[in-house]
């Protein structure tokens, strides 16, 4: 299991554009039917080049699905929004491999 991590750092000058933007591109990705799940975050930090900074982390079953999503849709998606907010929205991508997780049990 891993997991497909896009930071985003967004400029001030675009942010209210940009975040509706993404919580409709955000299905679009999921639509590509590669990914399990996706969680939206703030980054709490305050960068140097100011702007806003988010996180998207995808989770997918496998390296071998996450390269078919690369062969198939990324470039694609990836063209919707540097068209739309060129080099107002910095993005850089990882990869991680889950180990383990864990989980409180709250009643």
């Amino acid at each position: 299991m891993l997991i497909y991590n896009i930071t985003y750092n967004v400029d001030d000058t675009i942010h209210e554009e940009w975040y509706e933007w993404i919580k409709n591109h955000i299905p679009k990705i999921l639509s590509t039917g590669k990914f399990l799940e996706a969680k939206f975050t703030k980054v709490l930090i305050e960068e140097e080049m100011g702007g806003q900074t988010y996180s998207l982390q995808l989770k997918v079953e496998s390296k071998e699905i996450l390269d078919k999503y690369y062969a198939e849709n990324a470039e694609q998606l990836r063209k919707l929004g540097l068209v739309k907010f060129a080099d107002k929205v910095l993005t850089f991508r990882t990869e991680l491999e889950i180990i383990d997780e864990y989980a409180i049990n709250i009643k």
